[in-house]
């Protein structure tokens, strides 16, 4: 992956541009990582694995059963509670 500098984002926004359909750019400030520029292509292939991922946790969920309103509440008053007694 390619690193550029924040300021230098300004003066070669043209040239990454065409570096993201290639590879994502990482971008530092100060020496730290702050922003990543990917291609739009790569930013839809990264939502539809987290789509999916997501997908299959509720499905998981659903498989292992779900809590009525009821259960709900009480297991949340459990944690509250939990977290205040300490």
């Amino acid at each position: 992956m390619r690193t550029v500098n924040a300021t230098d984002v300004r003066h070669q926004l043209g040239t990454l541009m065409s570096s993201i359909k290639v590879e994502p750019v990482l971008i530092e400030k100060n020496g730290k990582p702050i922003a990543v520029m990917l291609s739009i292509e790569e930013f839809e292939r990264l939502q539809e694995l987290e789509d999916s991922w997501w997908g299959e946790q509720a499905k998981k969920a659903a498989e292992e059963g779900l809590l009525t309103e009821e259960e709900t509440k009480t297991w949340l008053m459990e944690r509250l509670n939990e977290t205040t007694d300490h």
